[in-house]
């Protein structure tokens, strides 16, 4: 396009450029030229457009699922694989694997992707010695991490980071952080912090049940705080920050695509729920897999309206409960119907999901005669404590258990504040 000496458009070109614009009809122009940009550029996006300087010279590996994609709905491997500035050695899948089919608990295997050749290397269930292991088997020496967790500390992403943490320290590796939101906000840390006694996958180290912050927050936490127990000294760690997020956001107000982190997690409503509701996990109740609302359908059989109407009296800030009935498709009470209740948040701003777990879980006790909890006491592991599952059966309220974790909670956000990275 022809300009004047100043750099903009002389006026003829001008008229030129708006007449053509005015005659290409809206349906022809790509969505991707339609479609607003998100107010949120990912790590990933901003590694991509400053040309992956810190991927330079490092045979690559990447700890992705389904959610390592672009604002354009391209997959991040995708990308590295076709950029001839990266050497992109191997994929690396988290529990659901790296396509994201496996259920809770399980994981793809080790494979090759058809689609890229790349060898795909199976981590879940594998701590920071074991997966060093891996690292030297794909011969890597750059670990790129890119996963959408949900803001939760029993959901296993966060300590794969923690593991992949640990392997690069012990093996002198580099392991790169790009960050993505946190889905219902980076508000204040909320619920129990870990008890070491208790640490297993869904937690290995002193985080709070709802910990409020990003995935490279939460790196940074770790390889200060608790890395160097472990591995004898702090792995080396770069993080790429996200632009455009505030502390505050919701994920529909990041203007990013949600992609289901895990077979079980639909929808960002899920998450919000999540953090509360998986407690039932931990006990004979269906926590909703297999019905159209996990984690949002709670219910067994044998229960009735009463659930719903004791949770209600309760008054829980920003939440009302509605008497459900549902037939799970698969896990407990696989076929058969089961009564029980579903979450309806009208404020989201109001609602604590950990709160409303306890409540939920004190009220399932007193008004369901059949209710238990699971013989491994996963309970436990799952709140980080012990305090919840005795508390509850010693006959306390949800305000006098939730009153237990307080001081151990309020230490973890003061060493949590000097991590934060957005405001």
């Amino acid at each position: 396009m022809a300009h004047s000496s100043g750099g903009r458009p002389d006026s003829a070109t001008r008229r030129q450029v708006l007449t053509a614009a005015a005659a290409v009809p809206l349906a022809a122009v790509p969505p991707a030229a339609v479609a607003r940009a998100p107010r949120v550029r990912t790590g990933f996006e901003r590694l991509a457009a400053d040309g992956f300087p810190a991927l330079a010279g490092g045979r690559v590996g990447v700890v992705t699922n389904p959610t390592g994609v672009t604002a354009g709905l391209r997959h991040v491997v995708d990308v590295l694989h076709a950029d001839a500035r990266v050497d992109l050695r191997a994929v690396l899948g988290p529990e659901h694997g790296f396509r994201g089919t496996a259920q809770a608990g399980g994981s793809e295997g080790s494979y090759r992707d058809p689609a890229t050749g790349l060898p795909v290397y199976d981590t879940y269930g594998k701590d920071g010695p074991e997966l060093a292991r891996v690292l030297e088997r794909a011969g890597v020496d750059t670990l790129v991490f890119d996963l959408q967790d949900v803001g939760a500390r029993f959901y296993t992403y966060i300590w794969t980071l923690y593991d992949c943490l640990v392997a690069a320290a012990l093996t002198g590796r580099r392991l790169v952080v790009l960050d993505r939101p946190n889905p219902v906000t980076g508000r204040a840390a909320s619920g129990p912090v870990l008890e070491r006694a208790l640490a297993s996958g869904v937690g290995r180290e002193p985080v709070a049940l709802a910990h409020g912050m990003t995935a490279a927050e939460l790196a940074l936490l770790f390889n200060g705080e608790y890395v160097p127990r472990v591995a004898g000294r702090a792995a080396a760690l770069e993080t790429v920050r996200m632009t455009g997020w505030r502390r505050t956001d919701f994920f529909d107000g990041t203007g990013l695509p949600w992609v289901p982190p895990s077979p079980n997690m639909p929808t960002p409503d899920t998450a919000l729920a999540y953090a509360g509701t998986c407690l039932f996990e931990g006990t004979n109740l269906s926590e909703g897999r297999g019905t159209t609302r996990p984690f949002e359908l709670l219910g067994a059989e044998g229960i009735d309206r009463r659930w719903a109407e004791a949770a209600n009296a309760l008054e829980l800030p920003g939440v009302r409960f509605r008497e459900a009935y549902a037939v799970p498709a698969f896990s407990k009470f696989q076929g058969r119907t089961i009564g029980g209740l579903q979450l309806h948040v009208h404020d989201r701003h109001a609602f604590d999901p950990v709160r409303t777990g306890i409540g939920l879980l004190v009220t399932a006790k007193r008004a369901w005669s059949g209710f238990a909890w699971r013989p491994d006491h996963w309970i436990d592991r799952l709140a980080g404590t012990t305090a919840v599952r005795t508390m509850i059966d010693a006959g306390a309220s949800a305000d006098e258990t939730a009153a237990a974790w307080e001081e151990g909670l309020a230490a973890f956000r003061a060493v949590r504040e000097g991590y934060l990275l957005y405001r």
